[in-house]
């Protein structure tokens, strides 16, 4: 959750950021000011990516895909398992798990392309109206790919709790 929460804030920040980084609205120290800043702020929101998607595989995943022990035949206490033995919730592992194992993935790559770019360029992209409006659409694909991956977790992890 707190992953989740810097990185609803840099995205949220670094969005108006973006939007908001325009010559006619900022003098010649506004733009170094707001150059530097835009720079931390994307960079929080790639970083908190990272750490979340390595996180949720190496940490939080291994317990959901856990194999139960030959005979069990309770298995609420293996997510993977529960949900395949049930044909009304096989889909929640076989479309949305698998769907958000990938998509998740997609957040920390363009975030730190766009983190990438926005330091390359810093005060250029005052100037770069074309070069801003690009790097905000994928600064919302981004978030797009995590809010995704985030809403999938929470539905499987309702049908099937990880204990």
């Amino acid at each position: 959750m707190g992953l989740g929460a810097v990185y609803l804030l840099a995205f949220a920040g670094g969005l108006a950021g973006l939007y908001s980084f325009r010559p006619e609205w900022l003098t010649e120290s506004g733009v170094a000011e707001r150059a530097r800043r835009l720079d931390w702020g994307v960079w929080v929101m790639a970083i908190a990516a990272w750490l979340t998607c390595i996180t949720g595989t190496w940490i939080v995943y291994p317990w959901y895909r856990a194999k139960p022990p030959e005979g069990t035949t309770d298995l609420a206490d293996f997510p993977r398992y529960f949900l395949l033995d049930n044909p009304n919730l096989a889909a929640w592992h076989t479309f949305a798990m698998e769907w958000k194992e990938h998509v998740a993935w997609f957040a920390p790559l363009i975030a730190t392309a766009v983190a990438y770019v926005v330091w390359r360029y810093r005060g250029e992209l005052a100037v770069r109206k074309q070069m801003r409006d690009a790097l905000i659409v994928m600064f919302v694909l981004a978030f797009a790919a995590a809010a995704v991956a985030g809403l999938f977790g929470a539905l499987i992890t309702k049908a099937a709790p990880v204990a």
